[in-house]
């Protein structure tokens, strides 16, 4: 089996500190590698596989002002369409753009839609739905417009995140800084609750950062430590005593929040989108819909046994059953007949 794993190029693969797409990305193509599986990854020129690595950018556009992203990505898509028939199968993470090449080539092709930006891109996906093959990543993330062939979530590498059993006195937001993640929120459970809260993350709206977050960042009680890497990741996470998730608009899955849980950090988050398909209710953290509610969680926090948040990732969200999953997709998309050997209990995959 000969698949072309598409990367989106906005940051290297596996991302240096932000880049949730191609850090999917890169985990499914290392899984897939190990179990034998012939893996070429398409991506900047800088990312790190043990696949073979086919590249036209050199390096990521959102670290390269000098380059126009449409082009690049342009580039990038037709580089990888202009060999299909070298592969088997395409796994396209790369959004709508890469369909309008469905028609156009033999190779089967599978999408991952990592979640909708608009409702204005739904036409492309409905236009070529019968020429390729979706899987979602959550059944919240469906559009009734579509046809899927599975829900797969996420998974992570256990090994890359500490378990703590006793950890510190602060909160944490971990995300892109955005009114949709819901940073301003944060800021008030914390206020509320009279806790140091961290935030790490991208300021990807700067007005709303300018208003709306910096007023209240004191380098005391409200700490913003920009775009962290692994290993700062992975302490923050595990030493929190809770993730803040107070999202305003319906999560497609929502990596940090698996990645806290791995640590043992119970996660209240804002009862929309995937949620309730990734925390569970007052064993893992707290579903809550507003900022009083959150505030109530936070003296609850006591109840939640730290243990129980990682064995609930490490059972649902590893990254060996994503493989599996994905392994399952592909076998059903090829018509192979012979025997998957699967690790591990293919959980994520349905209708």
């Amino acid at each position: 089996m000969k698949i072309a794993m598409l990367s989106p190029i906005a940051w290297r693969t596996p991302p240096r500190s932000y880049g949730p797409w191609e850090r999917v990305v890169s985990l499914l193509t290392e899984g897939l590698v190990e179990r034998e599986i012939d893996v070429t990854l398409f991506a900047t020129g800088d990312s790190i596989t043990k696949g073979r690595l086919e590249y036209i950018c050199p390096f990521p556009y959102e670290e390269n002002p000098q380059i126009d992203p449409k082009v690049w990505e342009a580039l990038h898509i037709a580089h990888l369409f202009e060999q299909a028939d070298k592969f088997d199968l395409i796994h396209n993470h790369y959004d709508f753009m890469p369909l309008v090449f469905s028609r156009l080539v033999d190779t089967p092709i599978v999408t991952t839609i990592h979640g909708f930006s608009s409702s204005k891109i739904l036409p492309v996906y409905r236009e070529y739905q019968n020429s390729s093959y979706y899987v979602s990543i959550s059944n919240a993330d469906r559009s009734p417009d579509l046809h899927y062939l599975a829900t797969v979530y996420h998974g992570i590498d256990l090994g890359e995140f500490t378990f703590r059993d006793q950890p510190g006195d602060y909160l944490l937001f971990f995300g892109r800084i955005h009114p949709d993640k819901g940073t301003r929120e944060a800021i008030e459970i914390a206020r509320l609750c009279r806790r140091r809260l961290f935030i790490a993350g991208i300021i990807q709206d700067k007005e709303y950062f300018n208003s709306q977050v910096a007023p209240y960042i004191d380098n005391n009680q409200v700490i913003y430590l920009g775009s962290v890497g692994p290993v700062q990741r992975n302490e923050l996470l595990g030493n929190a005593l809770a993730l803040l998730h107070p999202i305003h608009f319906k999560e497609p899955f929502g990596l940090s929040v698996i990645e806290a849980m791995a640590c043992g950090t119970p996660v209240i988050a804002f009862n929309k989108g995937s949620m309730p398909e990734v925390i569970v209710d007052q064993q893992t953290g707290f579903l809550v819909n507003n900022v009083e509610e959150a505030c109530e969680c936070i003296g609850r926090l006591h109840t939640i046994n730290r243990w129980d948040c990682r064995r609930w990732v490490a059972e649902r969200f590893s990254v060996q059953r994503m493989v599996d999953d994905y392994l399952k997709v592909y076998h059903t998309i090829l018509g192979y007949k012979e025997p998957l050997h699967l690790v591990g209990p293919a959980s994520g995959t349905g209708d």
